[in-house]
C-alpha cells in the first residue's frame, strides 16, 4: 500500500508542476537585431590608374590603346549627389588618315592625324542610387594633347560608373569623347587637330576612409 501512496504523491506533484509551468510566460530566445551596413561616403581625395582603347572619329582610323594616371577630389552632397574635379594624363597609340571638309562646314579638312598623348581637366557630377557604393556620373571640361606634332586644345565630355568594392578602393568604367580642334595648326590647308573616342577601365585609391553616415541608412 505504501508504494502505491508514494507513486500517487509523485504523480500529483508532477501534475501540479506542469500546470504551474504552463502558467508562466513563454521565454523565447531573443531575436538578433538585423545589422545594416553603413553607407559609403565618396567625399575625399583619390588617385588612380586607367587603361583602355579608342579610335579617331571620322576618316581612316586605326584603333589604339591608351593608359595613364589621374587625381581628383569628390564632395558628397546629401545621401545621393556627388560633385568633383578630376585631372588625368594618358599616352596613346591612336593614329589615322585625314578626312575631308565636314558637310555642314563645322570643321575644316584634316590631314593625317596622330595622338601620342592627351590630358583633361573635368568636372564630375554623379548620383548614388540603390547602393551608396555605386556612383553613376557624367563629366566634362577642358582637354589638351599633341596632334600633328603640336599642342592642341579643346573639350571633352563623357560619363561612367564607379564601384567602391573596398573601404579605400574603387573600380570604374568610363567613356569620353574628346575634340582637340583648336590651336592644332594647319598643314597644306588641312587642320592638324583631332577628335576621338576612348573607353577605359581603372582603379582608384581613396585617401580618406569612408565616413559612416548613419543619416544615409
Amino acid at each position: 500500500m505504501k508504494p502505491v501512496i508514494t507513486a500517487l504523491a509523485l504523480a500529483a506533484a508532477y501534475t501540479a508542476g506542469a500546470a504551474q509551468a504552463a502558467d508562466l510566460p513563454s521565454q523565447k530566445a531573443p531575436i538578433a537585431p538585423q545589422l545594416i551596413p553603413p553607407a559609403f561616403s565618396w567625399t575625399g581625395l583619390y588617385a588612380g590608374l586607367d587603361i583602355g582603347g579608342g579610335m579617331l572619329a571620322g576618316g581612316a582610323s586605326n584603333g589604339g590603346v591608351s593608359g595613364g594616371g589621374l587625381v581628383g577630389y569628390n564632395h558628397q552632397i546629401g545621401p545621393a549627389f556627388v560633385v568633383g574635379l578630376e585631372t588625368d594624363f594618358s599616352g596613346t597609340s591612336l593614329a589615322g588618315g585625314g578626312r575631308g571638309t565636314d558637310p555642314l562646314g563645322l570643321r575644316p579638312p584634316e590631314g593625317p592625324r596622330s595622338l601620342p598623348w592627351f590630358g583633361t581637366v573635368r568636372g564630375r557630377f554623379g548620383v548614388t542610387g540603390f547602393d551608396s557604393r555605386v556612383l553613376l556620373y557624367g563629366a566634362g571640361g577642358f582637354a589638351y594633347g599633341e596632334t600633328g606634332g603640336r599642342i592642341s586644345e579643346g573639350w571633352t565630355v563623357g560619363g561612367g560608373v564607379e564601384w567602391a568594392f573596398a573601404p579605400k578602393w574603387s573600380a570604374k568604367t568610363e567613356y569620353l569623347y574628346t575634340d582637340l580642334g583648336k590651336n592644332g595648326g594647319r598643314e597644306g590647308g588641312a587642320s592638324r587637330g583631332a577628335d576621338f573616342h576612348t573607353v577605359r577601365v581603372g582603379v582608384n585609391y581613396h585617401f580618406d576612409l569612408p565616413m559612416l553616415a548613419s543619416a544615409r541608412r
